[in-house]
């Protein structure tokens, strides 16, 4: 009875709507974003978190308008088409909409089935935000706590050890997580407090997880000695956070004097002139900027040995699991495999302004003062060809042919992009090499014209 009344009395004291963590950390979140959501989306597993997530924003009357619950369908259970009913039959009772989103979650190789599922969980959020708009998750401060614990133990660096972020800003939209700093305990009590009914997934019971594990079988023995853990290593999160941001702020800043703004290469030369482990922070940021996965450790290391310290007059390179780095000229390259790959020879639809090739690369002419006339264009047979080797071609403004070679060379273009770049024909005559150099023969500065654009995929 005590234990029931202490209970009662701590739900009284602390679940009113002006005073409830949950509702509270909602209302602070969103204050955060300098607009109104224009759809304010719910991440809705019907777990309890995200059950008490989604309740304590329907009742917010500023919002309640807004919101759309998303129901991810891993299809990993049996049962979960019945939940998918379950769970737009909740937010009927609520009064929002829902949308439910089936994934492919099944792991590719070398990936854990979590991390699969995260993947495709995230993918399809992604798929959901517009500007303006925003998606809640339902991570409170345990789930930091396990966050952390597990990047620790997988020897992360800074930002792993600063854990999950509160708030994200990305190219289509925004992300909270208005919950990271409320206690677990917060939650089950605005539950109870509330008489909410969820679902418990199974698979939050198998062990064979990490996260599994580690709740059920080492948390309980962490927490019965530090009390206050989950508050603790939030707070250690946050600090990695901070020390990672100034990081970031100061790479970035630096990442700019080194890297070639048109072909996003590095120059060695200048990387150089840092100390070694500010190298390894500016070439994180390289691949941040350019949206590649961080290599592993040993990778980075490879990286600046073979690549970066080795002798200026080599070509090396370093093949990663989507990407080849290349040093060439004192550059390093991060080449996507399906970059630059050979396309089959085609002709140019008529009336046609963009022309994809056989590898994904785009081809584009756009309406231009000087350029290749459009007169010429219109009347020619158009086609696309790789290069055989001997071609030669007349610049504008320039007397004599040119070599191909020649010009390549004397653009510093690397061997391995050469003959993979697009040739332009009219009428079996050479009128443009890709988006470098046209034929002075179909160029044109007195009527309308196109150039062209290309886009390697």
């Amino acid at each position: 009875m005590p234990r029931y009344t202490n209970l009662k009395t701590r739900l009284e004291n602390h679940l009113k709507n002006e005073q409830c963590p949950v509702q509270g950390a909602i209302k602070t979140a969103l204050a955060q974003l300098p607009f109104m959501p224009k759809h304010l989306y719910i991440g809705y597993s019907g777990g309890v978190d995200s059950h008490v997530l989604l309740h304590a924003s329907a009742h917010d009357v500023q919002i309640q308008s807004n919101i759309i619950a998303v129901y991810i369908h891993h299809g990993l259970q049996t049962q979960a088409d019945a939940w998918a009913t379950q769970r737009q039959d909740i937010a009927n009772q609520m009064g929002v909409g829902l949308l439910t989103r089936q994934v492919n979650a099944t792991p590719l190789l070398g990936q854990s089935p979590e991390e699969a599922a995260r993947d495709a969980r995230y993918g399809a959020f992604k798929t959901l935000l517009h500007e303006e708009d925003v998606l809640l998750l339902a991570h409170h401060q345990e789930d930091q706590l396990e966050t952390v614990l597990l990047q620790l133990f997988r020897g992360t660096g800074l930002p792993g050890l600063a854990g999950m972020p509160s708030m994200i800003k990305n190219d289509t939209g925004w992300l909270l997580r208005p919950l990271l700093n409320v206690p677990k305990q917060s939650v089950i009590d605005y539950a109870a407090h509330h008489r909410l009914v969820w679902v418990e997934d199974p698979s939050n019971q198998d062990s064979v997880y990490d996260r599994n594990f580690l709740r059920q079988t080492i948390m309980p023995s962490l927490k019965a000695r530090w009390p206050s853990l989950d508050k603790t290593v939030a707070r250690t999160a946050q600090h990695c956070a901070q020390a990672q941001a100034f990081i970031h702020a100061y790479a970035k800043e630096n990442l700019y004097l080194i890297q070639n703004a048109t072909d996003q290469s590095l120059d060695i030369l200048r990387l150089q002139t840092y100390p070694p482990i500010e190298q390894r922070w500016l070439l994180r940021e390289w691949f941040a900027s350019l949206k590649m996965k961080m290599p592993p450790q040993h990778t980075l290391e490879r990286l600046c040995h073979e690549l970066i310290e080795t002798h200026k007059n080599t070509t090396p390179q370093l093949q990663l699991k989507n990407m080849t780095l290349r040093r060439y000229q004192n550059k390093l390259m991060a080449l996507p495999k399906t970059a630059h790959q050979p396309f089959l020879p085609c002709a140019w639809p008529c009336g046609q302004d963009t022309l994809t090739l056989s590898n994904r690369t785009q081809i584009t002419r756009k309406r231009a003062q000087s350029g290749l006339s459009k007169t010429a264009w219109d009347s020619a047979h158009v086609t696309v060809k790789l290069r055989q080797g001997g071609e030669k071609i007349h610049l504008p403004h320039r007397a004599g042919r040119r070599d191909l070679k020649k010009l390549f060379q004397d653009a510093t273009i690397p061997a391995w992009q050469r003959e993979k770049i697009p040739l332009i024909y009219f009428d079996d005559k050479l009128a443009a090499v890709g988006d470098l150099w046209l034929a002075a023969e179909f160029y044109t500065d007195s009527e309308l014209a196109y150039v062209i654009s290309l886009d390697y995929h």
